[in-house]
């Protein structure tokens, strides 16, 4: 697994630091950047502002490029944006208002703002950078967030955004907000995981929540936005997707694309995994149902997380590597696969003990 963090030297500093590490050239310099001095076997050291700044990383690690941020009393460095990744997610918040059954990233109640810290971010992100806003839910801090988009999009007109939202806080008065930013430089990646209320409104903990949802997502439907409609499956709303594809193909024929999402095994997914786990690979039975329903009517639809040995190969098409590159890992037995450059592989915390129970060779 990648580490998202670093191990740095302590900063005399009371405020978050945010800065590149420069290691070449660069064509477009910034105040931000810390230059390479030194580099050793285990570690680097940078001049930044006349302060030497000591990264703890092994000499082989591509860093050129990365922007990094430091908080204060903290001695280690939050990898923001890894200059050769296409898998950079920025964390706004830890807070939610929905309890997700299969929640991989369980909500707190503290929030840190640092908005602003991740506005410099992104600016001094490689060019085209796709990145990901994630929480917690990020729309309880619309206004912050929105500010942040329109700095972005005014400072980086070739930056794109993919920001996961429960689609709770959408008001008509944010579709100019949406336009300003470009409805073309944001997905918004949202969830639904019935057609029923009752259903999804019991697997995101949250009474109310569907009807919400559908209200948001004619909102966005209106104001052009792009949408990205999100189903992990689960034993709870296995039996359910066919109806769903129904839903999804006469409700929300505007969406960009359906996502059918497989389990991730950590935080609440981990604790609910023995009754929320469904083993899509000796069951294809609802997937394939709801593939053929939406295709067929011109969605397009992808299966995130599967990998491609548990999809029966008719289907394979549709299963793209999607599972970050620093929390993805493979089998021994994928060593010898045919696509395994194709394949995602699986979580980095996949328990292969409790997870597929008929994956075919390849």
């Amino acid at each position: 697994m990648i580490d998202l963090r670093l191990k740095v030297d302590p900063l005399p500093i009371v405020e978050p630091l945010v800065l590149r590490l420069c290691e070449t050239d660069r064509a477009d310099p910034s105040e931000h950047d810390a230059h390479l001095i030194r580099r050793e076997l285990q570690h680097r050291e940078y001049e930044y502002l006349g302060f030497s700044v000591v990264i703890h990383a092994t000499s082989d690690m591509p860093l050129d490029g990365d922007v990094l941020m430091v908080l204060p009393g903290q001695a280690s460095a939050h990898r923001l944006i890894r200059a050769s990744s296409q898998h950079n997610t920025l964390l706004v918040t830890e807070q939610c208002d929905q309890l997700c059954v299969m929640c991989s990233q369980p909500p707190k109640k503290h929030h840190a703002d640092l908005f602003d810290q991740f506005a410099i971010a992104v600016r001094l992100a490689p060019s085209g950078a796709y990145i990901g806003i994630s929480g917690g839910e990020p729309l309880l801090h619309k206004d912050r967030l929105f500010a942040f988009l329109a700095t972005a999009a005014s400072a980086r007109r070739d930056l794109r955004f993919h920001i996961l939202t429960n689609a709770q806080h959408f008001e008509p008065s944010d579709v100019s907000r949406l336009d300003a930013i470009g409805l073309e430089r944001v997905l918004w990646g949202i969830p639904l995981y019935s057609s029923e209320a009752d259903l999804h409104d019991h697997i995101v903990g949250k009474p109310g929540a569907f009807q919400r949802l559908e209200q948001s997502l004619a909102l966005l439907m209106r104001a052009g936005a792009s949408v990205e409609l999100r189903t992990v499956v689960t034993q709870q709303n296995w039996e359910n997707l066919r109806d769903l594809a129904n839903y999804v193909v006469n409700r929300t024929p505007f969406v960009s694309v359906w996502a059918l999402m497989q389990l991730e095994r950590m935080g609440y997914g981990r604790m609910n995994w023995n009754r929320t786990f469904r083993d899509t690979s000796s069951d294809f039975t609802m997937i394939r149902s709801a593939i053929n329903l939406a295709a067929a009517r011109g969605i397009a639809v992808s299966l995130f997380n599967f990998p491609l040995c548990s999809v029966p190969e008719p289907y394979r098409q549709f299963a793209p590597s999607t599972i970050s590159d620093w929390k993805r890992k493979y089998l021994d037995f994928c060593d010898d696969c045919s696509v395994r450059a194709a394949c995602g592989g699986f979580f980095e915390w996949y328990s292969h003990s409790e997870g597929f129970s008929k994956l075919g060779r390849i």
